[in-house]
């Protein structure tokens, strides 16, 4: 599946506007502050539900209004099946996404129909920040074509906060009943025992795929890996909880579980973090991209839609070189890539080799 076509209303700075793409490779051009990076947030929100840059969905409507929606049409490339899908919010109401008219009891349901990857100027951020970025990556990944361990998480997520504000309700009352606490623990021990299995299997299953992209991108100099960091690996979900209680009690939250694993970067050994090059991050964050591509291509048989945000001004001709290769072999399947150049996207993409189609958005939405 490909997208079509999008129709934006009230949309960050897009008071209206409707764009239709090719199947293929579509260029978002237009001047610094324009809005190609929110047309990219759009695409994001049709595939995820949320934004990729905000947390909350009110700072995606646009100033002085109430609300925005967001209308696409996903179609097979042979064009005999079309979906519409849609997402609106109401400041002060719920988002809605709907297919095809039928609105989704849950939001979660939506995730993994039309699988999509963005590579940013911020990707560096997953090997730099703290471990909850690293998690959230390679949870987005997996529930892309794992619908039970997306739930399950939402599930862990909910139950972890509930025993959360519990815990601080305790020690405001100083009533330190730990009835409810086992009650949420009951919930919490076969959920972060599913996750944590899941976590091992796919980090297992990808780190090939990885190392193979790394190497190509690196010149086949370095070694790679990623380890799975988690407390599940020494103890048991039940142990670790009950073993952890009195520290609960007296920080005022969960100190374990699989809400505090992470995920360590090496090259040759060495941190990524702290003793990696920016040349080195750059390519490690790349290479994770291209592998998440490739993984979910195998799980699903369905090309994600690729976002490439700005990569000719932030990323270094070498790897824009790469990913462009891949790009002329049609490795990938539908492409959007914003740059604030119309003549440069013109000649690189030419240079290439790949057809395209450009879409200038310095007038719209405004």
């Amino acid at each position: 599946m490909y997208l079509k076509k999008i129709n934006l209303a009230n949309f960050k700075n897009y008071e209206s506007a409707e764009f239709d793409f090719n199947a293929k490779v579509n260029g978002i051009v237009g001047e610094n502050g324009c809005g190609k990076t929110n047309l990219l947030d759009a695409i994001h929100y049709l595939s995820f539900c949320k934004s990729y840059f905000v947390s909350q969905d009110a700072f995606a409507v646009r100033f002085d209004e109430d609300f925005f929606a967001i209308h696409g049409v996903f179609n097979r490339v042979d064009e005999t099946v079309s979906d519409k899908i849609s997402c609106t919010y109401k400041t002060g109401g719920r988002k809605i996404m709907k297919a095809n008219g039928k609105e989704y009891e849950r939001l979660s349901d939506h995730i993994g129909r039309y699988p999509l990857i963005m590579v940013s100027p911020y990707d560096h951020d997953i090997i730099n920040d703290g471990s909850d970025l690293r998690r959230k990556f390679f949870d987005v990944i997996i529930s892309q074509f794992d619908k039970e361990y997306l739930h399950q998480l939402i599930s862990y997520q909910k139950i972890l906060m509930q025993r959360n504000i519990h815990l601080k309700q305790c020690i405001e009352s100083r009533n330190y009943d730990k009835t409810l606490i086992h009650v949420f623990d009951a919930q919490l021990i076969p959920l972060g025992a599913y996750i944590h299995q899941k976590r091992k299997e796919f980090i297992a299953a990808i780190l090939p795929v990885f190392k193979k992209y790394y190497q190509d991108l690196s010149g086949n100099r370095e070694e790679v890996d990623i380890q799975y960091e988690s407390g599940l690996h020494e103890s048991s979900m039940e142990e670790g909880l009950d073993n952890a209680i009195s520290l609960d009690f007296r920080c005022g939250y969960t100190n374990f579980g699989i809400h505090k694993d992470d995920f360590l970067f090496y090259i040759n050994g060495n941190s990524v973090k702290r003793y990696g090059s920016q040349g080195q991050q750059k390519s490690f964050a790349l290479g994770l991209k291209l592998s998440e591509f490739e993984y979910i291509y195998q799980q699903k048989q369905q090309k994600p839609i690729l976002l490439l945000d700005d990569i000719f001004d932030k990323l270094d001709p070498k790897r824009t070189a790469h990913l462009l290769d891949l790009v002329g072999r049609d490795f990938f399947g539908q492409v959007f890539i914003s740059d604030t150049d119309e003549q440069r996207v013109t000649q690189i993409l030419t240079r290439f080799g790949i057809s395209h189609s450009l879409h200038n958005v310095s007038q719209s939405g405004k």
